[in-house]
């Protein structure tokens, strides 16, 4: 699910896609529970394609007692301790039982700071895995995507998306960014990686997904992106505008009776200002957080609108420009 809103509201906001956790769902409620309810389309109400990564990231950062062998990676559940082991082949078999779309191999998220022979080894290990988790599909009416790895170091981020491009797929993810390092090393990364990759396959961004990263990786040739950004920010009380982001506890909304952005058609925005949702906020109430989340989810479902529409009329640099310029402004007021 995504969190605090329905599959209608979901779609209303402008997403085509959703995804779902392989790792998370693998362990509760269970991927055969999934398949025996129908699919997750069936299960989760959702009526639209849906994207499950491998839970590789989850595997690493989430997971206790993991230990990285050449078959897989196991691993003990953060929910009841218990031991599990994911391969490549296991991890598509779950993602091909409960019903994906588009199904992403088994990777290793590096952790950052990483030294280069970690990093190596570490890069010939998902590539080991991509060319097993090719193997291993059994349905051909999902699309495969592999991740491309290689840590901060242009030579094995080259290395690896020359391999993977020779192997062949259907989607091309770029992953291990957003792990700790700055804005301009993410950038770097993308400049070296993305023209290496095919302009006729989906490129996408895992795990990120601030307003300033998409745009800068739109500019670069990304095409899909993903993030809990809009629902825990949402969560937490942080609201998107054009402007820049607000914080709705502030007590400088405590009477304000504006919407949380003026011309935003969402339900939230309709309906509600800004007074009302820092009292819900500060109150704890539920209703806050989904209103909250149902205004980001939208935020984000325009600005794509809005970039699809200037890729298509050949404006896409000056879109960035603008985007910036009302955010400095934004900052001034």
């Amino acid at each position: 699910s995504v969190k605090g809103v329905t599959p209608e509201e979901v779609r209303h906001s402008g997403a085509q896609i959703i995804l779902g956790n392989t790792f998370h769902l693998y362990l509760r409620p269970g991927s055969k529970l999934i398949a025996s309810l129908g699919g997750l389309h069936k299960f989760t109400g959702w009526d639209g394609p849906i994207l499950t990564d491998s839970g590789g990231y989850q595997v690493f950062s989430l997971a206790k007692l993991r230990k990285i062998t050449g078959n897989g990676v196991i691993f003990q559940s953060p929910i009841d301790g218990s031991e599990h082991i994911f391969t490549p082949e296991m991890v598509i078999e779950i993602q091909e039982t409960i019903g994906s779309d588009i199904i992403v191999c088994l990777d290793e998220c590096i952790p950052f700071p990483a030294t280069y022979e970690y990093t190596k080894e570490s890069t010939d290990m998902t590539l080991q895995w991509a060319e097993r988790s090719k193997k291993a599909i059994k349905r051909y009416d999902s699309g495969l995507f592999c991740v491309v790895q290689g840590g901060f170091f242009k030579d094995l981020r080259e290395y690896c998306a020359n391999e993977l491009v020779n192997t062949g797929f259907d989607g091309y993810a770029i992953g291990g960014l957003s792990v700790g390092e700055s804005k301009d090393m993410m950038y770097s990364v993308l400049d070296q990686t993305v023209p290496m990759l095919p302009a006729d396959r989906p490129r996408y961004l895992m795990g990120v997904g601030l307003p300033e990263n998409i745009i800068e990786g739109v500019i670069r040739g990304i095409d899909m992106f993903d993030c809990v950004v809009p629902t825990r920010h949402g969560r937490r009380g942080y609201l998107f505008t054009q402007s820049g982001h607000i914080i709705i506890k502030n007590a400088g909304y405590k009477d304000d009776e504006s919407p949380v952005e003026d011309g935003c058609d969402c339900y939230t925005c309709s309906k509600y200002s800004r007074a009302y949702l820092r009292h819900l906020f500060m109150s704890g109430e539920i209703l806050g957080l989904r209103l909250n989340t149902i205004h980001n989810l939208h935020y984000f479902g325009r600005l794509m609108n809005a970039i699809r529409g200037a890729i298509e009329e050949g404006r896409i640099s000056q879109f960035r420009e603008r985007f910036y310029s009302i955010r400095k402004e934004g900052d001034r007021c």
